[in-house]
């Protein structure tokens, strides 16, 4: 039983080492008063770059000081530079403000690390006056300091993430200023000039809607998988017997509704929704690395990123060597599952009595070992001490 007992111990310490990095939403979702913060960290894409970052500080403010705040009617671009000067990229607990040395100190935010932010712009003055307050201020800002104080810590995990709510919005005039944003940018153009013209055609070819959902999906965070003109020739004729639905789901399904980098993509290993996902039918896929190499794993096919078309947030284009064939499609082809999505040519169209169920996702046999992996063989390797 004292067996048992220290292998089963040994198990649960495996397992917290692969519990998954932070969750912003989750963490500021059991504080109602700081939703309208939460929500709008969602739709400018903050959260997911706080939720990669391994050492962050989140300084949130309530619906009201946001409710001011969105008075402005700032387009979504302004607002995420406003927001991105409430995230710290360095560990600021409730006892680490109340113990600045020297009684202040300059951190630097997502704000600065953007890009958007010119000279020390993106930098927040953090100070702990006399009495116990602590004040925050934009180094370029015109207010009188401070320009918020700390209220109370919401949540801290040291030295990974603190999440502290503070008294008003942080702001400056760089971070108010206008921003540029590709919606400007006809995306069909955008592609028919940068050597994805025949993916580009397919586009235009399967009428307005698809279009519009491609278009109108870049303010939000988009990125697309465009493949090159050769690998859309040769897959012309089995493009040509699809459905309507079925063609407008296959280039929906070049789509993911999210800015991901190339970098973003090289750490963010897993399965990705795409444009065509809807309810039930999932038509997602993997992305893992081989090496420097990104690639796109359906369960049919395994398509590499050749290129880059764009790279500016919100929007990503990249070039990939094949079309993506979603299993929820097309026939799985045993040899790209054996060979992880190798095989050269594509599998025609599937019956419609081969259609995949809608099964758990493994993508279409593909396994993907994440955390998981790390627990077997611990156990594995326990197994091995105890009773060789």
């Amino acid at each position: 039983m004292k067996l048992i007992n220290i292998l089963l111990l040994l198990v649960a310490v495996a397992v917290a080492g692969t519990s998954e990095a932070h969750n912003i939403t989750r963490i500021l979702g059991s504080h109602p008063s700081l939703s309208t913060f939460n929500h709008y960290l969602s739709i400018t894409r903050l959260a997911d770059e706080i939720n990669r970052r391994r050492t962050i500080t989140v300084c949130a403010v309530d619906n009201a000081a946001m409710s001011s705040l969105l008075s402005h009617q700032y387009p979504l671009p302004t607002l995420k530079n406003i927001l991105s000067l409430h995230v710290f990229a360095d560990y600021f607990g409730s006892k680490k403000l109340h113990q600045i040395t020297k009684g202040s100190t300059t951190t630097s935010t997502l704000f600065q690390a953007s890009g958007e932010a010119a000279g020390t712009s993106g930098y927040v003055n953090i100070t702990d006056f006399k009495g116990g307050k602590v004040g925050f201020t934009p180094v370029d800002s015109d207010s009188e300091p401070p320009m918020a104080t700390f209220v109370k810590s919401i949540h801290e995990l040291p030295y990974n993430i603190s999440v502290i709510q503070i008294s008003n919005i942080l702001t400056s005039p760089e971070a108010e200023a206008p921003v540029s944003a590709p919606t400007d940018l006809n995306l069909l153009s955008l592609l028919a000039k940068q050597g994805c013209k025949s993916f580009s055609d397919l586009i235009a070819g399967a009428g307005a809607g698809v279009a519009d959902v491609f278009t109108e999906s870049v303010e939000a965070g988009l990125t697309v998988f465009c493949p090159s003109d050769a690998a859309i020739k040769s897959f012309s004729p089995s493009y040509k017997n699809l459905t309507s639905a079925g063609k407008t789901s296959l280039l929906l399904y070049h789509g993911v509704p999210e800015y991901n980098s190339l970098g973003m993509l090289r750490v963010s290993n897993g399965l990705m929704r795409t444009l065509a996902t809807e309810g039930t039918k999932k038509f997602d896929f993997t992305v893992a690395t081989d090496g420097d190499d990104v690639k796109l794993q359906t369960g049919v096919v395994t398509a590499t990123i050749k290129g880059t078309v764009i790279d500016e947030d919100p929007l990503a284009i990249f070039k990939i060597d094949k079309v993506l064939l979603p299993a929820e499609l097309f026939k799985a082809d045993p040899a790209a599952k054996a060979k992880a999505g190798e095989a050269e040519d594509a599998p025609g169209p599937a019956r419609d009595d081969d259609v995949p169920a809608d099964e758990d996702s493994n993508d279409g046999g593909l396994t993907v070992v994440r955390g998981g992996g790390i627990v077997a063989l611990s156990v594995a390797f326990v197994f091995g001490v105890l009773f060789v």
